[in-house]
């Protein structure tokens, strides 16, 4: 298992949002899950980039932040769902600001990112 090695600086608000959502697909892990997508498989197909190991790890992280929680069933196959939690749902208003501001600069975060992984992938 990853053991840290650096302590995190928790000192403001902003260190705090890092720690609790650091993690390449947490944000929209929320999301969809906010949207209804609550089995593991119904993410894997929302998030196809993404591994199986990936996404339980970072629901089980968002489990142990208290942003989700996860019910199995008592059945054969066993069945998973995730909910949001009281404190997941509010962070959805500042999810969807997030995307509303990626969508109103859309042209040029595309433009940015492009050019920088143009110039990475020439090195």
């Amino acid at each position: 298992m990853y053991e840290r090695k650096i302590i995190p600086n928790l000192n403001c608000g902003l260190d705090l949002i890092g720690e609790v959502l650091y993690g390449k697909w947490k944000i929209r892990l929320l999301f969809f899950i906010h949207q209804g997508h609550q089995r593991p498989s119904e993410l894997q197909r929302k998030i196809p980039d993404a591994t199986r190991r990936v996404l339980n790890i970072q629901l089980k992280e968002l489990e142990d932040h208290g942003l989700v929680s996860k019910e199995i069933f008592p059945v054969v196959p066993p069945k998973v769902e995730y909910s949001l939690t009281e404190l997941g749902k509010t962070l959805i208003p500042v999810i969807s600001a997030i995307g509303e501001w990626g969508d109103a600069n859309e042209k040029h975060l595309r433009e940015v990112i492009l050019k920088r992984l143009n110039i990475e992938n020439e090195n």
